[in-house]
């Protein structure tokens, strides 16, 4: 086991190199890197938004919208269709999902159904799904009456369509901002996630992708007074629609459209040479220059309007016939408007509205703060577990020291490597996995202390350490794994961007703390040819420790039952502090710019607009506030509508560090998604633990598991800490760990029980626990370590994260020992021993009489 060939020493060396060279641009600013030659590795992490700075926008496309367009679309194929066959008609009308009909003649029914055949002809579904769809059905049971319905297909394809229409629409309105390496990517049936890095006004961005752009040249009806058009009834074929003047004026506005932004080649921001005034220059194609010209040279002298999303920008005389296919979009507009109006032109129009469902925005300010808070804490607890290691095992804590720096170098070059994002969870996953990295090595090097004490040399002593410890540091971190897989799977933004780097840091442990640590020790064993294990300056558990740990069990099972049931009536009697991602709402961090923060003036301000609840704390520095306001009546663009009232009333004072906004869609997912995930982790982990083991074990270790997990529920009630997100990776962290360590116990377990045959089960629970409660402490104070600077120096943005960690691995390594383990004797793993005399000695693992 300790013996390496030559070929697998250089692969390792080779592979430790790597790590060293993929890691280093890290170490240095991208000014520095871009002066070196071009064959030097200059991948760096990628920072997450809530480290940079930036926006995330969820836009759900609304479907509604989608149906009234076929519907119209419809109507007027129906009526071209028709009056092209000379075939009469009367009533055609829509609502709902239908389009209906009535022909006038009974005796051109037949001819009515030919013509309009192509509305029920299949469509093509496209290259990548195949086959085809039909749009529309015909329902013709009514005599003379035809009915022409939007079928589930139908809508699901025009869906799909206009998805992928609108991401285009969406990623060229974005890269006309001029942003860096933005993300547009679909998510589901029906929505487009959009994350832009650095970006420096969020709101302008939410107003341009919010608005769909369809812009449409149409005549001004001049046959009645817009007045008697609003007082009474509207002409056929004519709509009043509004000026986006304050106050609006409205116009009579013909629904025939002369020309769409459609045609449009160009679109510009310019001014007019007259007035000096802002305004959009456009420029249509072939088609739309040809059909303006025609239009305006058969209307000179009448108004025609420039309408933009039903609203009229301006009502312009034509003076004279517009054949140059070109001309000017003037109205009230700023610089930027301008600009913004012809970035959404030459964008082209979206195929249906984007609503905003979920917003998380941070300034850049507080990113360089939560970047400054993560290196502090992981310097400090990185120091923390060096020294401690060092401490508990003298020269082989350092050996292991060494394995943790290359561990902590390999997640950061995996990481730039895959392009994956680096988040502020991200960086506590590195931080815990420092903790936990250690576990492996602790693991390894008590079991070498356990064979060296049995008699064994220091070399078999290590070979052997090594060998059997490789099963518990597979099972253990497989069952950590499967947590964090699931917490990828329902995890977004900083959540996955924690999973990725803690599964990251559970395979790397494996090489660094089993095969590197192994090589670094042969090459130790082969030149100082040792006597004697390295002697430890403080020894933390002292050999031989045998504490009646079962024999208390009955009081462990009695406090953890009363504080369960306690936890559960609170968690269903007393609200827990649920944050906006399970409840919907806004969340919105400011910091003074002159000064310390006014809570009660801020309060005030904000109770006047009258957006419902709102809470007001301070959050970490006197300067900094956290303002919470509950969930809007009024659906997705009322969270909005929050946000934009909330600003206008702050922005002077103060400066808008962090904005969430959770939408009652979002939030109600999230929820399910947690509770799904729970049970799928604990249901895989079930799985695994009853294939490794039997099925006592599985099911103990599934029971310490919810209990651990009820006993946070319980923390998080009682300390009144915002559950969000974050939390609930927390608590599948939390499972991750406890699991780890009762795996430890179990394995050991399970080698007693070949090993001692005759052995009444509890005595041998206590020897398992007991040659075990080195690692377990240990391995708990390593990560305690790590946390508890996480806790006092990670920041005020994951210290609800940190805290219910800190506070699970306590319960973790508790139910380990207290619950786990004498759950083997309820369960009756060995039943001819589990009622033996529990109170005999036990002298050289075989039982005595007294």
């Amino acid at each position: 086991m300790l013996y390496f060939s030559r070929l697998k020493m250089i692969l390792i060396w080779l592979a430790v190199a790597a790590t060293v060279v993929l890691a280093a641009p890290n170490l240095f600013p991208a000014s520095t890197l871009a002066k070196l030659p071009d064959w030097v590795p200059k991948r760096q992490m990628t920072l997450g938004l809530d480290l940079q700075g930036g926006s995330h926008i969820l836009l759900r496309m609304d479907p509604n919208d989608l149906i009234k367009d076929r519907l119209q679309t419809t109507r007027d194929e129906i009526r071209t269709l028709l009056r092209d066959a000379k075939v009469g008609y009367t009533g055609l009308a829509g609502s709902g999902r239908t389009v209906q009909v009535r022909i006038s003649d009974p005796a051109q029914i037949d001819a009515a159904k030919t013509a309009l055949k192509p509305l029920t002809t299949p469509v093509a579904a496209g290259l990548f799904t195949g086959g085809s769809v039909q749009e529309m059905t015909l329902d013709d049971s009514e005599p003379g009456l035809l009915k022409f319905s939007v079928t589930d297909a139908g809508i699901k394809y025009r869906t799909s369509t206009a998805l992928t229409q609108s991401i285009e629409v969406v990623e060229r309105r974005v890269n006309e901002l001029g942003t860096t390496e933005p993300i547009v990517q679909r998510q589901g049936d029906d929505r487009i996630l959009v994350q832009v890095p650095g970006l420096q006004d969020p709101q302008r961005l939410k107003e341009i992708l919010g608005q769909t752009a369809k812009l449409t040249f149409q005549l001004v009806d001049q046959s009645m007074p817009v007045q008697d058009a609003l007082n009474g009834r509207p002409p056929a074929g004519s709509t009043v629609l509004y000026s986006q003047d304050d106050p609006p004026v409205p116009y009579l506005i013909e629904n025939r459209v002369i020309v769409s932004g459609e045609n449009l080649a160009d679109a510009q921001a310019t001014f007019n040479s007259q007035t000096n005034e802002p305004v959009v220059s456009f420029t249509f194609d072939s088609k739309g220059a040809s059909r303006f010209g025609q239009a305006t040279s058969q209307n000179v002298g009448k108004p025609f309007a420039i309408v933009l999303d039903n609203q009229v920008i301006s009502a312009p005389v034509i003076r004279e016939p517009i054949l140059g296919g070109s001309g000017q979009i003037s109205g009230n507009f700023t610089a930027q408007s301008a600009n913004d109006l012809a970035v959404l032109l030459r964008a082209g129009a979206l195929p249906a509205t984007l609503t905003v469902i979920e917003e998380r925005t941070v300034g850049p300010g507080l990113g360089q703060d939560s970047i400054h808070a993560g290196k502090v804490a992981g310097i400090i607890g990185s120091i923390l577990v060096v020294a401690f290691m060092f401490v508990a095992y003298g020269f082989l804590g350092f050996l292991a020291n060494v394995a943790l720096a290359v561990h902590v170098a390999m997640i950061i070059a995996l990481l730039s490597l895959l392009g994956a994002t680096l988040t502020l969870p991200g960086i506590a996953g590195i931080v815990l996995t420092i903790g936990m990295a250690v576990d492996s090595n602790v693991l390894i090097y008590e079991r070498i202390r356990e064979e060296r004490r049995s008699g064994r040399s220091v070399i078999q002593a290590i070979d052997t350490g090594f060998t059997k410890a490789l099963a518990t540091i597979v099972d253990s971190n497989v069952t950590a794994l499967i947590a964090t897989l699931v917490l990828f799977w329902i995890g977004t933004g900083p959540v996955k961007g924690f999973a990725i780097t803690f599964a990251i840091g559970i395979l790397t442990t494996v090489f660094t703390a089993f095969t590197f640590t192994r090589l670094l020790v042969s090459i130790w064993l082969r030149r100082a040819r040792p006597k004697e294990l390295p002697r430890a300056p403080v020894t933390f558990i002292p050999p031989g420790t045998k504490v009646p740990f079962m024999g208390i069990r009955r009081w462990t099972f009695a406090l953890s039952t009363v504080l369960s049931i306690l936890s559960v009536v609170l968690f269903m009697t007393v609200d827990i502090n649920y944050g906006i991602d399970f409840k919907g709402g806004s969340l919105i961090e400011v910091q003074a710019k002159n000064g310390n923060a006014d809570l009660a003036d801020i309060r005030g301000r904000l109770t006047e607009l009258n957006i419902g609840e709102v809470q007001v704390q301070q959050f970490g520095e006197p300067t900094d506030v956290l303002i919470r306001v509950g969930t809007q009546d009024g659906g997705e663009n009322a969270e909005q509508t929050v946000i934009d009232k909330v600003r206008g009333e702050l922005q002077d004072q103060y400066d808008f560090r962090r904005v969430e906004v959770v939408g009652p869609t979002v939030s109600g997912e999230l929820a399910k998604q947690g509770t799904i995930a729970m049970l799928v982790a604990l249901i895989g982990i079930l799985v695994y633990v009853w294939f490794r083991f039997e099925w006592q074990f599985a099911v103990g270790a599934i029971i310490a598991t919810v209990h651990d997990i009820v006993m946070t529920l319980g923390f998080f009630v009682i300390t009144g800490l915002e559950f969000n997100q974050s939390s609930l990776a927390a608590i599948l962290t939390i499972i991750g760990y406890s699991l780890n360590d009762t795996i430890v116990v179990y394995d050991r377990v399970r080698e007693d029980l070949r090993k001692y045959k005759k052995m009444p089960l509890p005595h041998l629970l206590n020897n398992a626990i007991n040659e075990t409660l080195s690692r377990t402490t240990l391995t708990a104070v390593t990560t305690i370590l790590a946390l508890l600077a996480l806790v006092l120096f990670g920041g005020e943005v994951i210290r609800s994260f940190t805290l219910a960690m800190l506070f699970g691995v306590v319960f973790g390594t508790y139910s380990s020992i207290f619950i786990a383990a004498p759950l083997l004797i309820l369960f009756k793993l060995r039943p001819q021993a589990a009622t033996a005399d529990e109170e005999k000695p036990v002298n050289g693992g075989k039982a005595v009489a007294t």
